[in-house]
């Protein structure tokens, strides 16, 4: 059993079930905080922990999956690309929007951590929360944080972002497609932008944009740093 466990193979067939189950029971029981992303990982760390069978098998398999982050989240540039028109009327309220939610996040973070009295390395992991992975991951590096801290502050912002923007968006009574789009991708990245696809193509392409933009300008931030 353990030796089959050892292919990489393994890591990724158990990715892409947990996650189609978690589908099916999204679209099954139609609640929004059923989401797929949460599912899945809990489904897995319960395999993993049943079949006492090691986070380092899996991960073998996890890693191929990783390498696919980052064209995957280059793909949302099409979906950009149809909405041109709507960037180049808009290209400062949407900057100044990016802008703002990425000094609101950092602000947040540095306050609260500060409060609590976290070291360093812990704020610096957390910083990049609302930036899409490779883009966080990359800025905790380079401030020497910790990287798993970092992968689970940005995991968990996205999922809490793509549950509670419509309900967040219906509160506040935002009307605007492009506005509802960047805010969920300046704040919940890739994870948030899934939702935004949903809830429309032009919040979605917006939501992707907002993603690269906030990115840049997290790193610009994290400079001063």
């Amino acid at each position: 059993m353990l030796e089959l466990c050892k292919s990489p193979f393994f890591g990724v067939a158990l990715s892409i079930f947990a996650f189609w189950i978690g589908v099916k029971i999204q679209k099954k029981t139609g609640f929004t905080a059923c989401n797929p992303l949460i599912i899945a990982i809990v489904l897995i760390i319960g395999v993993l922990l049943l079949f006492h069978i090691p986070y380092g098998y899996y991960n073998e398999g996890g890693q191929m999956i990783d390498l696919f982050l980052a064209p995957a989240t280059a793909c949302l540039a099409v979906s950009i690309y149809t909405k041109l028109q709507i960037l180049k009327e808009n290209w400062l309220p949407i900057l100044v929007g990016c802008t703002a939610g990425s000094a609101a996040s950092m602000a947040s973070v540095y306050g609260l951590c500060h409060l609590f009295h976290l070291d360093e390395a812990v704020t610096y992991s957390l910083l990049p929360k609302s930036v899409t992975t490779p883009i966080a991951v990359s800025i905790s590096q380079g401030h020497s944080g910790i990287i798993p801290i970092t992968v689970v502050a940005v995991i968990f912002t996205g999922i809490l972002g793509s549950i509670l923007a419509p309900f967040l968006i219906r509160l506040f009574g935002i009307k605007d497609a492009m506005t509802a789009g960047v805010s969920i991708g300046a704040c919940s990245h890739a994870v948030g932008t899934s939702k935004a696809v949903e809830l429309g193509e032009t919040e979605g392409a917006m939501s992707g944009l907002a993603i690269g933009i906030c990115g840049i300008i997290t790193v610009v931030f994290s400079m001063f740093l």
